[in-house]
């Protein structure tokens, strides 16, 4: 009997969040991939064409050039954010003087937003107004880079751009979790005679392992949700040479009204980030296991 009470208690009280996300989740993906398989201009009845709006995003020269984009921001994050993160949550951790200005400092830019965060870094990387241009000019440099609105940098001015705002909301996660690690342990290592870097590897950096999966995790999600700093930054041009996936299927949906089109879009990103966390997620903690 008190099994069921407590059974009925969580149920209870799980009931009302579960309704939330079954709505505002569960629904919209099952409406999506529904819409994915149909004929559909946002007025008219929906038309059953089976799997021929995958068939054209196969031949779609543009989504994959969306996907090679989205590839490369999400390489250079996982290469970068998480390791800066990382040195700069020990540095802060270690009692640095005016770490609470700093901590402050560096975690600002994560609670602008992304659309300020693209417009502000226009004045600094655009090839003709940027400040970086001005100086490589200022200097006498031969050429002055397309950063962005170019069809090669683009991609990874976003990347670099995306990097700076996320890395205070890393560093925050990774510093709490330094912080919290037992002092017993550091203090007896340090009667053994392990310097700083011995503690680092040997203890540190195996006991942060479940905060190491929880960022990766939240990087590759996040990654497969960029779309405004593209929209700020470049618009996905020239000639969609800078999109991402989720700009690209912005503009499918809501600029050329392609409705079923733009749900089968969605589907697929949905699907990319989903199995890229699963297998990021399996990686790091089969990596921290061994």
């Amino acid at each position: 009997m008190n099994w069921l009470t407590t059974r009925r208690s969580f149920t209870l009280m799980v009931a009302p969040a579960l309704i939330v996300y079954t709505l505002y989740m569960v629904y919209p993906i099952l409406y999506s991939i529904y819409y994915s398989f149909t004929d559909y201009d946002g007025v008219s009845s929906p038309d059953f064409v089976g799997a021929e709006n995958y068939r054209t995003m196969a031949e779609d020269s543009i989504f994959w050039t969306s996907v090679q984009n989205t590839g490369i921001i999400l390489g250079i994050a996982l290469a970068f954010l998480i390791p800066l993160a990382f040195v700069m949550a020990v540095l802060l951790s270690g009692g640095v003087r005016g770490s609470g200005v700093l901590r402050a400092l560096i975690f600002a830019p994560a609670i602008v937003a992304p659309i300020l965060v693209g417009m502000i870094w226009i004045f600094i990387l655009d090839p003709e107004i940027g400040l970086i241009n001005a100086f490589l000019e200022a200097i006498g440099a031969a050429t002055q880079p397309q950063w962005i609105g170019g069809s090669t940098l683009s991609p990874y001015s976003v990347a670099f751009v995306y990097v700076w705002q996320q890395i205070g909301f890393i560093v925050t996660i990774l510093y709490a979790a330094i912080r919290m690690l037992p002092r017993d342990v550091m203090e007896a290592s340090t009667l053994d005679g392990a310097s700083r870097l011995q503690q680092l590897r040997y203890i540190t950096i195996p006991m942060l392992r479940e905060s190491f999966a929880i960022c990766t995790a939240l990087v590759v999600t996040n990654v497969f949700k960029i779309f405004e700093l593209v929209y700020a930054l470049t618009g996905g041009g020239p000639v969609h040479l800078s999109e991402v996936m989720v700009s690209y299927m912005y503009h499918v949906t809501f600029t050329n009204l392609q409705y079923s089109y733009g749900m089968a879009l969605a589907v697929v990103v949905f699907l990319i980030g989903v199995v890229v966390a699963i297998a990021t997620m399996f990686g790091v903690r089969k990596r921290a296991a061994a």
